[in-house]
């Protein structure tokens, strides 16, 4: 069976979930609970994305991720495959690390996100990891403690939480540690296991003549929320979708792109090869590989090949290329004026 694309909203509440190869211990010493910590904090900061919640378990991990413009692959790739280098090495082995990709449920943050915080925080408590919910707050592998103060990361953005749970710091506090002890008393695990698309849909069936074509792209994708929550995150895919499907009907691919761009700012397809201080050269290689990666999905390979420039350029002329648009408005839409 052919894999399957996630779904990906920007500024949406993931929770996302991985385990090790054959469920086994993978974070079982502290030195590798501190370089996946230490990756993690390096990656969010990279990609841009919020942290809302975490926990290191031995075997697996939990975060609650706030995405960005991109993708969460664009965040998880470089944190796990670097991972796994780092513990194969350590541990003179070869292979996989994790399990399967990992699972990643996107979350209606208005009426399900207190919860999964919880949940995500409760797990050394319901794995017998601490005894109490005191010992929690001073246990350093998960967000818990850092929420009070106590070995905190500073990539959990912990403000950006609490903003859930009240107003003020003060009153905020006292309610996330009501909810988290009232959590450890009902436990939500099951509602916690996504399945919204499914269920709203009326069934893998029902989804199935519904979505068509587009249902290969999110049939496995889970989704935490309300009728209305899941419907509105289907229009908000279908936009995407239908957008890159417009655009290749249009002809978009990398040759038309890089004569666009051109044009409009009066740069030969040549002078791209050259080394040039002209600014408008590099403006335009800038728009290329961001336009070409986000729009077209074009690969850091091919563009890298066009324009003879490495990997790791594109991934800076990307960057270069976005902030450009937004700090002048820039759209693509002129391109096709």
């Amino acid at each position: 069976m052919p894999r399957r694309g996630r779904l990906h909203i920007p500024g949406g509440c993931y929770h996302i979930i991985g385990r090790g190869l054959e469920r086994r211990f993978i974070f079982d010493a502290i030195e590798d609970k501190k370089e996946f910590l230490s990756r993690l904090g390096y990656n969010l900061n990279r990609c841009q994305v919020q942290c809302l919640a975490w926990a290191l378990m031995s075997n697996h991990y939990h975060l609650l991720i706030r995405a960005s413009q991109k993708p969460l692959s664009k965040l998880m790739a470089p944190l796990l495959s670097g991972y796994a280098g780092y513990y194969n090495r350590r541990y003179h082995r070869s292979g996989y690390v994790f399990q399967n990709r990992f699972k990643s449920i996107l979350c209606d943050a208005d009426n399900y996100l207190k919860e999964v915080v919880g949940y995500i925080h409760l797990n050394p408590l319901r794995a017998a990891m601490v005894e109490n919910s005191k010992e929690l707050e001073r246990y350093r592998w998960t967000g818990h403690a850092g929420v009070f103060g106590r070995h905190r990361q500073i990539w959990h953005d912990v403000d950006a939480m609490l903003e859930f749970f009240g107003e003020s710091r003060r009153i905020a506090l006292k309610q996330y540690r009501d909810f988290v002890l009232q959590g450890q008393r009902n436990s939500a695990e099951r509602h916690l296991s996504g399945g919204g698309l499914v269920r709203s849909a009326g069934g893998w069936e029902a989804l199935s003549r519904l979505r068509k074509e587009h249902s290969c792209r999110i049939g496995d994708e889970r989704i935490l929320g309300s009728s209305n929550f899941v419907e509105q995150v289907m229009k908000q895919d279908d936009l995407e979708v239908d957008l890159k499907s417009n655009l290749e009907r249009a002809g978009w691919n990398l040759d038309k792109l890089m004569s666009s761009v051109c044009h409009v700012y009066h740069v030969s397809e040549r002078s791209l090869l050259q080394k040039t201080r002209h600014a408008n050269a590099s403006t335009v290689k800038s728009l290329i590989c961001y336009w070409g990666t986000d729009l077209l999905g074009i690969t850091a390979k091919e563009t890298a090949a066009r324009l003879g420039l490495s990997q790791a350029a594109i991934s800076y002329r990307v960057k270069k290329g976005r902030q450009r648009c937004e700090s002048n408005s820039i759209k693509f839409e002129e391109l096709m004026s």
